[in-house]
């Protein structure tokens, strides 16, 4: 089985910051209760405090992701709380503690 991968940049508009961690920390919160076989996902919150990267890794992307309940509450209303937004496909070249 094949594992994909999948980078998401993007930058949440300032009056949707609340709103926004609420919704992703639900998702992460159910993702661990769930604990989805072979997913691994992060999401990381960069200095400026508005931008995020998100990586998944998984058979079968976006694998069970669209089934939970908090992430459909969070990809609801995504395209309207971001002022930008980026998908990158890429290869993992070399990975430590990244649980291999």
């Amino acid at each position: 089985m094949s594992v994909e991968t999948i980078l998401i940049r993007y930058r949440v508009r300032p009056e949707h910051l609340s709103e926004h961690l609420r919704l992703l920390r639900a998702v992460h919160d159910e993702v661990a209760r769930v604990r989805p076989s072979g997913l691994r996902y992060v999401t990381f919150q960069l200095d400026d405090e508005r931008s995020f990267v998100d990586v998944a890794m998984g058979p079968e992307l976006p694998g069970p992701l669209p089934s939970l309940e908090s992430f459909r509450r969070y990809r609801a209303g995504l395209e309207d709380r971001c002022e930008e937004r980026a998908t990158f496909d890429f290869t993992v070249v070399g990975s430590y503690g990244f649980g291999e």
